[in-house]
């Protein structure tokens, strides 16, 4: 009797715990109520996300978040302001966890580990590879060459250790982009490792200032990116409504627009994309099968 007694007790204690436990959050469902977006941008990767001359934060994924609002405000029946937080790469997966912002597009890889920490929506939106720019007088024209080399990077970037560290090189890294552009062309280093997608419009928008410098190495690792939300939203209205918004970006070819807008050179990711989503290839399903690769 006595058994039963607590088995009856302990039963309705657990009953009335999860009572109590508060409902998994409806993120979308509070953007919608504050009227806002609250979303992390890059301002230091032009020009995906940079600074203007009046110090606004403008470039091509804030071109596509500003689309991602109308949309919702479409959804919502109201306007959705958006509200941006200057994220780097080393903070910008913290301040999703610790309820900063609701989500970013921040020119984020894609990488198996950072799936168990934050969402990453499928399609992938966009991609880039790994590569050092060098100067003309580095000696560096293989992965091979960069050994004993002094190279700068970016604090947080998964890159420094897979292709600096690892293949010799000594690796200075600092917070943001404007300082390792100052130490490479003050010369603190003789390269610079980094994504290949931010070096070309350096190439094709600033000639004169990167004249002397030119992508050295076979670009490798080439990574799709990936919009985050919170664990929690990947499956719910939010990480829905967002996986919607990017298939719908490459079908209609606005990622091809905006490549141009911003003077990025086609890339043969996009135009791939473009047709894939057009086709329902799998890699643009709204959710991804679990054992699916990476980058694929």
């Amino acid at each position: 009797m006595i058994r039963k007694t607590m088995g009856l007790i302990c039963a309705g204690a657990l009953m009335a715990g999860l009572a109590a436990a508060p409902a998994a959050a409806d993120t979308l469902d509070d953007i919608i109520k504050r009227g806002k977006l609250i979303t992390g941008v890059k301002a230091d990767y032009a020009p995906w996300g940079m600074r203007d001359s009046s110090g606004a934060v403008v470039g091509m994924e804030i071109d596509m978040l500003a689309d991602f609002a109308k949309r919702l405000s479409a959804k919502a029946g109201k306007t959705i302001e958006l509200e941006m937080v200057v994220v780097v790469a080393s903070n910008r997966m913290q301040f999703l966890e610790q309820g900063k912002i609701d989500m970013f597009i921040a020119t984020m890889s894609d990488k198996a580990k950072r799936r168990k920490v934050v969402g990453i929506v499928q399609p992938n939106y966009y991609s880039s590879g790994v590569a050092i720019l060098a100067h003309k007088d580095s000696g560096i024209s293989t992965w091979d060459t960069v050994k004993g080399k002094k190279i700068c990077g970016i604090q947080g970037a998964w890159y420094n250790k897979e292709h600096g560290l690892k293949n010799g090189a000594d690796m200075i890294v600092f917070k943001g982009v404007p300082e390792v552009e100052k130490a490479t062309l003050d010369g603190r280093c003789v390269g610079w490792l980094y994504d290949d997608s931010a070096f070309i419009p350096r190439k094709v928008n600033e000639p004169e200032k990167w004249k002397d410098f030119s992508i050295a190495t076979p670009v490798v690792s080439d990574v799709p990116w990936g919009a985050a939300v919170r664990l929690d939203d990947l499956n719910g209205p939010l990480g829905t409504a967002l996986s919607e918004a990017i298939v719908d970006w490459h079908k209609s070819g606005m990622i091809i627009e905006l490549e141009a807008k911003w003077g990025i050179p086609p890339t043969q990711w996009v135009a791939d994309m473009k047709q894939k989503c057009n086709d329902g290839h799998s890699n643009c399903d709204i959710k991804r099968d679990a054992d699916e690769e990476y980058g694929k």
